[in-house]
C-alpha cells in the first residue's frame, strides 16, 4: 500500500515506513500549500491512500471515490481519553 500524507502528517513518514508502507508526503509530491482538491486528485491519479486531519479533503476524496483516512480531532481526543482511563 502506498500512502500520501497531507502536510500536517509529514512527521509520520518514518514511522509508517518502519511499519512497511511506501509513503510520500504532500511536500515531497510538490503539493506544499496546494488546494485540497489538487491533493485529493493527486492521490487518486497515483493510487495513493490519503491520510489527512482536514475534513474537506476527506469529503472530496469520498465524493471522488478516492481512498482516504480521516483522522479527526474527535478521534484523537477519544484515544487520549481511553489511554488516560487505562492508567
Amino acid at each position: 500500500m502506498k500512502i500520501l500524507l497531507d502536510e500536517m502528517y509529514a512527521g509520520l513518514e518514518e514511522y509508517l515506513e518502519t511499519l512497511g508502507y511506501e509513503v510520500l508526503t504532500a511536500q515531497e509530491a510538490g503539493l506544499k500549500s496546494a488546494k485540497d482538491r489538487e491533493i485529493v486528485e493527486y492521490a487518486g491519479k497515483n493510487n495513493l491512500i490519503l491520510v489527512t486531519q482536514d475534513q474537506k479533503p476527506a469529503e472530496l476524496a469520498e465524493l471522488l471515490g478516492i481512498k482516504c483516512i480521516f483522522i479527526s480531532s474527535l478521534m484523537v481526543a477519544k484515544l487520549v481519553d481511553q489511554k488516560i482511563r487505562g492508567l
